[in-house]
């Protein structure tokens, strides 16, 4: 059982700070570090280090050698990424002294999927794979369909929330992965069980899991809810938590293992990835979790 992830690839320039910069406010940062991310690419190295058969796809500009190798060097098939005019995607990330961080993105050129694209990062997936999307990518809703025709299942981490989400086809969507503010963003509610009760009525087909921070996670399946603690870390670089967890999650889900340890193993995951700075460099190996 394969996965296929269809995603942004980036270069994360990440720049500490003592407090998040606020509206008219100029401050000096503490340092500056560069490291390759995107939630798609963190996505694919976490479903990669979880032991996942993965193949990634997207676009990368004319510098985007260091993002490729990553990839690479993780073993994630590259086969369907393609390269555009153009300089790579990138962010501008603060973190603060607790580990908390903001977000600014820019994609320009890297958001121009095309029909051949999707077409092409397709070839040979069928009944029995999966697809992941997130939402940093424009024309995620004709991928998702075209990837229930051909029978797989779609996984869909809905983030960052905005009015584009309302052009996917959810119901189609056979797992979400999502945290609080996408949740309220979707249904409207702002307390966890509530989100989670909406979505579950709106989606009842599909396993629906809500992550809670320091508050852990819960997971509904049918008439099934799960409720997953958080593990205690020190918190250097929340960045790359939730691309952290979404992967372990889903690498467990493909091996079919019970709910319960795939929230379990996304959680102590989560928890190392919080503990060191950067992105994808964060990301544990599946060996950090057994130690």
């Amino acid at each position: 059982m394969r996965i296929l992830n269809f995603g942004s690839m980036n270069l994360d320039f990440v720049y500490e700070v003592e407090g998040i910069v606020r509206p008219g406010e100029t401050v000096r940062a503490l340092s500056r570090r560069t490291y390759c991310g995107g939630k798609g690419l963190n996505q694919s190295v976490a479903l990669a280090r979880a032991g996942a058969d993965v193949c990634h796809a997207g676009l990368i500009g004319t510098d985007g050698a260091p993002l490729l190798a990553l990839l690479q060097e993780n073993g994630v098939d590259v086969s369907r990424v393609e390269q555009t005019e153009g300089l790579f995607s990138h962010t501008v990330i603060q973190v603060d002294k607790r580990g908390q961080n903001c977000i600014l993105f820019y994609a320009d050129g890297l958001l121009r999927v095309t029909d051949a694209l999707q077409e092409h990062a397709l070839e040979g997936f069928g009944p029995g794979d999966w697809l992941l999307v997130q939402n940093e990518l424009e024309r995620m809703g004709p991928l998702l369909r075209a990837a229930k025709a051909r029978g797989m299942k779609t996984a869909l981490n809905p983030s960052p929330a905005n009015d584009s989400l309302r052009e996917l086809p959810l119901g189609s969507v056979d797992c979400f992965l999502l945290n609080e503010v996408e949740g309220g963003w979707l249904t409207g509610e702002t307390e966890p069980e509530a989100i989670l009760q909406r979505l579950r009525a709106q989606y009842p087909e599909a396993v629906t899991v809500l992550t809670l921070g320091e508050a852990g996670s819960v997971c509904a399946a049918g008439t099934k809810t799960f409720r997953q603690k958080s593990y205690p870390a020190d918190a250097v670089d929340t960045t790359a938590a939730g691309d952290t967890f979404t992967g372990y999650f889903l690498a467990g889900l493909l091996r079919g293992e019970p709910l319960p340890r795939c929230l379990d193993r996304a959680s102590r995951a989560a928890a190392i990835a919080v503990s060191r700075p950067g992105a994808a460099p964060s990301i544990p190996f599946t060996r950090e979790l057994e130690e």
